[in-house]
């Protein structure tokens, strides 16, 4: 809405509107287009395609990716298979875009890029609200004149949303690296507290990508009666044989004890949104009862 829409507007370009996501209107429409703005379902579900290909790709200028974290697989085996870098970005319904990958520049897979121009990006520690480093995870807040004024008609969201100084609170964990770009590790509401210990559910599922024979994965915190909150795993499976002694076997070597799932789950495909985000909310409601006995 913001960037495709209104650009289209400022600079008098053509958009082609698709109802729904259907994928031979889009293998239909790319060759015509220039620019393609999706969200990273939209570019795993291409990447399935056997149609999909170099030749189809061979006009567009731009890929832009949004709304959900796109797996640094997904950008390389894109570039692979079209010879195109996808640019990622970051931005929220009250903030407008706050940072990007460069157009002219190195667009690095799995960050969001640098703060843009005029826009001020912190990460803050989650108990202190203290300014961190690089490579530190905590708390995005973000300042300029992007941000939205407040919610409309409620003021208590809004105060709680915004810190003394003025920035505003995402609910966002992220990182900078140390020559500044941006990496979205998950929502706050999403960070798992097992045993006093902060679980990033992001880092294990990449982990769990990885693994052959994995689709797709959603790492969530379910209530446990000794650690307050345990790790699940919830995967989809693009081979049928993969079992959870394969999984674990893998994530041993890769994960410290407090981190490894105390369960796997096996579902048909994960719950999402029209965004294309997954609903870990629904996911943490359909599993809740899984540790009480």
């Amino acid at each position: 809405l913001f960037v495709a829409c209104n650009i289209c507007f400022y600079s008098g370009a053509e958009m082609i509107f698709i109802q729904k996501f259907d994928i031979d209107h889009i293998l239909d429409n790319l060759p015509s287009s220039t620019v393609m703005m999706g969200v990273p379902t939209f570019y795993t579900r291409l990447l399935e395609e056997p149609k999909f290909n170099k030749f189809l790709t061979s006009d567009i200028r731009l890929f832009v990716s949004g709304s959900a974290p796109l797996l640094s697989e997904t950008h390389k085996k894109f570039e692979a298979v079209t010879g195109h870098k996808i640019l990622e970005r970051y931005g929220m319904t009250e903030t407008n875009m706050n940072s990007s990958n460069p157009y002219k520049g190195e667009r690095r897979a799995g960050t969001v890029g640098c703060p843009l121009s005029g826009v001020d990006i912190k990460v803050v520690d989650l108990e202190t609200g203290n300014n961190l480093t690089h490579n530190q995870i905590g708390m995005i807040k973000i300042k300029g004149d992007n941000v939205f004024i407040g919610y409309w008609g409620m003021k208590e969201a809004t105060t709680e949303s915004f810190c003394k100084d003025g920035y505003f609170l995402t609910g966002d964990l992220g990182e900078f690296s140390k020559d500044g770009y941006l990496t979205i590790v998950g929502r706050n509401k999403d960070l798992i507290i097992s045993g006093g210990l902060n679980v990033y559910p992001k880092e294990i599922e990449l982990i769990i990508d990885r693994i052959e024979g994995v689709k797709e994965s959603a790492v969530i915190g379910i209530e446990h009666k000794d650690l307050g909150e345990t790790v699940v795993a919830v995967i989809v499976k693009e081979d049928l044989k993969l079992n959870e002694i394969d999984i674990f076997s893998y994530l041993r070597k890769k994960l410290a004890n407090y981190k490894l799932p105390k369960k796997i789950v096996f579902i048909p495909e994960l719950p999402r949104n029209a965004m294309g985000k997954v609903q870990k909310q629904n996911l943490r409601n359909k599993f809740s009862d899984l540790f009480i006995k």
